[in-house]
C-alpha cells in the first residue's frame, strides 16, 4: 500500500487543484460579465464669449429669457463658483486646453500680443483624451494662434493641439456675426457662411456629430461661440422681444459690478444684448436636441460656461485718455451681485456661469458651491476617460469630478487671477487676486516707468499694496478688511508671491524669444 500512497496522493492534490482553477476561473469570468468595463463618456464644452455670472434665468437674471439653458441646468448641477482660468479671452482659453493657468504658457494678454500664441509643447484636453482613443473636434473662436495661410511664420493649429476635426476662426467675428467670412474648415478657408455664429456652430457640431465621426469611439468635442461678445446683432425676432416698457423698468435693478456705465445714454441698445442671450440659448438647445437625437444625452458630460466676466461700454473722457468704441455700447451684461466686469480680477470678471450635465452619473437638480476653475476640466476628463494626466508639467488643475456631485473638494494650492492693465485710464485696476477658502487676496504692482515695456515691467513686477475680502459675508467686495484683519493678510501674503514668482518665471518672454528667433535668421 505505501508504494501507492504518494502517487495516490499526488492525483488526489492535482485533481483538487485543477478543480479549485477551473472554480476560480469560472468565478472571474462571471464577475467579469457582472461587472463590465466603465464606458468612457463623451465630453462637450461649450463655452460662451463674455457671457456674465448673472445673465442666465438659472443665475437670476429678472429679464432674460433662457428656457433652453435652465431645463438643462434643472437636469444637471449647478455651479455657484465657477471660474474662468483668465479674465480675457486668450489667457482664459489657454487654461482650459492645458489646466495650467495661463501666464504658464505666456498668455499675459490676447493672443497675437509680442508673438503670444499656444506653444506645440503644450499639452492639451484634447491630445490627453486622444491618448485614450478619443475622437476630437473644435468649432468657433480659437484664439490662441493666428489660423490663416499667411506667409507669416507658422503657429499651431487645432491640429497641432490634438483635434481631429476643427472648424474655427482666429478671432471673434469682428465684421459683425451674421454671414460671417473668416471660418477655416481644417485648415481651409471656408469663405463666407450664410447665418449667424453660434447657429453655424450648431450645424456644424450637428453635422459632425451626426454624419462625419466615428461613433464607435468616444468623443471630445468643443464649441466655442462669439455671442454675446460684440459685435452684437440678434435677429428681430429676439431683440423685439426686450423692446417694451417692462423690460425697461426691470432694468433699473441690474448691477454691473461697480464699473462706471457711460455717462451718454445707451439705453436703447439694451434689446440687442438680452435678444442675443436668447438667441444664443436656442442654439445651445437645438445642439442638445442633436444629443438626445443621436442617444447620447445618458453617457455624455456636457459643461456650459463663459470665457470670463461680461464686458463693459467705455465712459468715453478724453482727459482720461480713452478711446472712442461705441460698438461696446450695446455691453449689458451683468455680474449679478459680483464686483468687476471682463479684465477686473474681482470675482465678477473671472466668476462664470458653469452648469453641468452628465446623466449617468450626476443627479438632475445638484447645486454645488464648491470652487472649481476651468482649470479643473483637463484633469476631471483624464479621470473619467481613464487616462493619464499631463505629467512632469505644472498643472493648475485638479480633479473637480467630486464638486460636480455636490461634494467636498480640496485644492492643494490656491489659483491666481491675473491681468497686467497699467494706463491710468478707465481700466485702472488691481493685477490679481488670489482665492484662499472663503478670502480673496487683491494684490497690486508699483505703477510702470514710462521706459519700461509692458513685458519687462510684467516679469519683474511684485505685488505691493493688497487689500483683503471675505466673500463667505461680502461677496460684492465692499468692505476691504486688510486693517482690520492684518493678520490674515500676512498670512495670505507670502502664499500669493510664493505662487506669482513661480507662475510668473515659468512663462516665456516673448520679446527675448522674438529677438533669439530674429538674431538666428
Amino acid at each position: 500500500m505505501k508504494i501507492f500512497d504518494k502517487p495516490i496522493h499526488l492525483l488526489l492534490l492535482v485533481a483538487v487543484t485543477l478543480s479549485l482553477f477551473s472554480c476560480n476561473d469560472k468565478k472571474s469570468k462571471e464577475v467579469a460579465a457582472a461587472e463590465p468595463i466603465e464606458k468612457k463618456p463623451n465630453i462637450i464644452i461649450y463655452l460662451t464669449d463674455d457671457l456674465g455670472y448673472g445673465d442666465l434665468g438659472c443665475y437670476g437674471n429678472p429679464i432674460i429669457k433662457t428656457p433652453g439653458i435652465d431645463k438643462f441646468a434643472s437636469e444637471g448641477v449647478i455651479l455657484t463658483d465657477l471660474h474662468s482660468a483668465g479674465t480675457v479671452c486668450s489667457p482664459s482659453r489657454a487654461g482650459i486646453l492645458t489646466g495650467r493657468n495661463p501666464y504658464r504658457s505666456g498668455f499675459y494678454y490676447l493672443q497675437g500680443y509680442a508673438g503670444t500664441h499656444l506653444r506645440d509643447s503644450e499639452v492639451t484636453i484634447a491630445e490627453v483624451l486622444k491618448s485614450g482613443d478619443y475622437e476630437t473636434a473644435f468649432m468657433g473662436k480659437w484664439h490662441l494662434s493666428r489660423l490663416e495661410k499667411t506667409s507669416r511664420a507658422k503657429e499651431p493649429s487645432p491640429s497641432d493641439q490634438g483635434f481631429d476635426y476643427w472648424f474655427a476662426s482666429t478671432h471673434n467675428a469682428f465684421e459683425g456675426p451674421k454671414n460671417f467670412r473668416k471660418f477655416i474648415r481644417n485648415g481651409e478657408d471656408v469663405g463666407e457662411v450664410s447665418g449667424w455664429y453660434c447657429d453655424v456652430l450648431t450645424e456644424e457640431a450637428t453635422d459632425w456629430l451626426t454624419n462625419k465621426r466615428d461613433k464607435s469611439k468616444p468623443f471630445l468635442l468643443i464649441v466655442s461661440t462669439h455671442e454675446p461678445h460684440t459685435p452684437l446683432a440678434p435677429p428681430e425676432e429676439y431683440s423685439d422681444m426686450y423692446d417694451n416698457a417692462t423690460v425697461d423698468s426691470l432694468e433699473q435693478s441690474i448691477s454691473y459690478g461697480g464699473v462706471a456705465r457711460p455717462e451718454h445714454d445707451i439705453s436703447m441698445n439694451k434689446k440687442e444684448y438680452y435678444g442675443t442671450i436668447s438667441q444664443l440659448d436656442q442654439a445651445f438647445a437645438n445642439l442638445m436636441k442633436t444629443v438626445d437625437d443621436e442617444n447620447l444625452t445618458e453617457n455624455t458630460m456636457v459643461i456650459f460656461t463663459s470665457d470670463n466676466g461680461p464686458e463693459s461700454p467705455v465712459n468715453l473722457d478724453e482727459s482720461q485718455g480713452l478711446w472712442e468704441d461705441p460698438i461696446r455700447d450695446y455691453c449689458f451684461g451683468t455680474p449679478g451681485d459680483l464686483r468687476g466686469m471682463k479684465r477686473f480680477p474681482y470675482e465678477g470678471g473671472h466668476r462664470v456661469p458653469g452648469i453641468i450635465r452628465y446623466p449617468a452619473k450626476i443627479p438632475a437638480g445638484t447645486i454645488s458651491n464648491e470652487l472649481v476653475v476651468a482649470t479643473d476640466f483637463i484633469t476631471t476628463a483624464a479621470k473619467l476617460a481613464q487616462v493619464p494626466a499631463p505629467q512632469n508639467i505644472n498643472l493648475d488643475g485638479i480633479d473637480a469630478f467630486p464638486a460636480f456631485l455636490g461634494e467636498k473638494i480640496e485644492r492643494e494650492k490656491p489659483y491666481l487671477w491675473i491681468f497686467p492693465t497699467h494706463e491710468d485710464t478707465y481700466f485702472r485696476m488691481p493685477h490679481m487676486a488670489m482665492r484662499y477658502n472663503d478670502y480673496t487676496l487683491i494684490g497690486k504692482f508699483k505703477d510702470k516707468e514710462d521706459d519700461v515695456t509692458i513685458m519687462e515691467w510684467m516679469k519683474t513686477s511684485v505685488p505691493v499694496t493688497f487689500s483683503l475680502y471675505n466673500l463667505a459675508n461680502d461677496p460684492s467686495q465692499k468692505t476691504d478688511l486688510a486693517s482690520t484683519e492684518s493678520e490674515m493678510v500676512e498670512k495670505l501674503k507670502p502664499i500669493l508671491l510664493e505662487q506669482w514668482l513661480e507662475i510668473r518665471d515659468e512663462g516665456p518672454y516673448w520679446e527675448k524669444l522674438n529677438e533669439a528667433s530674429k538674431s538666428k535668421k
